[in-house]
């Protein structure tokens, strides 16, 4: 169970930490991070982290794909996850 928290902390800072440089990124006009990889991070356990950093960081905010996308993704991992600790439990 430690290991499973200690990844999905990992994986959310990793999130957070790809919309800041993302949206450094775009206001350089350098090379972007795809969205593709974007929402894989949240699928992969990392909606919250994404979803703060969409924030903190105004960034993607008018896309609409990601002002609902990403909280329905945490929405739907809560669930996941909450049933699968009471499977273990």
């Amino acid at each position: 169970m430690k290991l499973f928290i200690a990844y999905i902390i990992i994986v959310n800072i990793v999130g957070f930490v790809l919309m800041g440089v993302d949206k450094k990124r775009a206001i350089r006009g350098a090379w972007r991070i795809s969205e593709a990889s974007l929402f894989g991070a949240a699928v992969l356990g990392g909606a919250l982290g994404c979803t703060l950093g969409m924030r903190y960081f105004r960034h993607k905010t008018k896309h609409w794909y990601f002002k609902y996308g990403m909280p329905l993704i945490f929405i739907v991992e809560c669930v996941l996850f909450y049933w699968l600790y009471s499977l273990v439990k």
